[in-house]
């Protein structure tokens, strides 16, 4: 059961990081649960006096302007913060086993420049145990719907289950993507959740297989959100998302949402 953990967000000084919070404690106010803020900090080698407790005045001074943010954006919701030593993928791996979900930005403060999609992200998108959402900085307030991106496999059902419960909760319309397959096929197996939510706007649509990524990004330009699901987890199933999961983190212009 989730029904009591926390929403976990990652927390440095960067754009990506303060939109991530944002998307962050809406979520957590709407699950009415706890919106728990991380920064992973490391020290190395031998520090200059006082480098440290500098370092960590910045580091609780973003801690309170994230808390801050938080509470602005979600009055009431209960919000707290935490500073681990180590590196960020690992600790908020380790993190996510007792978390609801978990909301990065696209970016951190360490990212490469130029970058699609930093590693952090990556790595934790692929190989949490719970679902990851990984939000762009700089991102107008978007109105459109939840797209859900499904195929043959069976985490295409964790994947709707995510897009109709935001949907829900956000009374958006739920546009649903179906690499490959046909019109039937879809409609059979979008049905039994289309019973499930009446009163949600459903749509469908079915786009060649070999260019899912691409289909999902043009599919609704003003998506609120893109749920996509991924095979597995660790190095060798769920390590590398694969194509379509890849070019959404790197590439879409809203938060995507990869459910395990």
């Amino acid at each position: 059961m989730t029904a009591n953990r926390p929403v976990l967000a990652g927390v440095d000084a960067s754009e990506p990081s303060y939109a991530a919070v944002r998307w962050a404690a809406r979520e957590a106010g709407r699950r009415d649960t706890t919106l728990r803020l991380v920064h992973a900090c490391v020290f190395e080698g031998a520090p200059a006096p006082g480098s440290n407790e500098l370092l960590l005045e910045h580091i609780y001074r973003w801690l309170h302007r994230a808390a801050a943010i938080a509470r602005d954006w979600a009055p009431g919701v209960r919000v707290e913060t935490a500073v681990r030593l180590g590196l960020a993928a690992d600790l908020l791996l380790e993190e996510a086993a007792d978390a609801a979900l978990v909301v990065l930005g696209s970016h951190g403060l360490g990212g490469l420049r130029g970058a699609l999609i930093g590693s952090v992200a990556l790595r934790v998108a692929a190989e949490a145990p719970c679902p990851v959402v990984v939000v762009p900085g700089h991102q107008p307030a978007r109105t459109g719907p939840v797209v859900a991106g499904i195929d043959r496999s069976e985490s295409s059902e964790h994947a709707l289950r995510f897009a109709f419960e935001e949907a829900a909760a956000t009374r958006a319309p739920v546009l649903v993507v179906h690499a490959g397959g046909d019109d039937a096929e879809l409609a059979a197996h979008v049905d039994g959740w289309c019973r499930k939510y009446p009163d949600l706007e459903v749509r469908t649509r079915v786009v060649p297989e070999r260019v899912p990524a691409r289909a999902l990004q043009h599919a609704a330009p003003d998506a609120r959100l893109i749920v996509v699901g991924t095979r597995g987890r660790g190095p060798v199933a769920g390590g590398i998302l694969g194509s379509t999961g890849n070019t959404l983190l790197a590439h879409a212009a809203c938060p995507v949402a990869v459910v395990h």
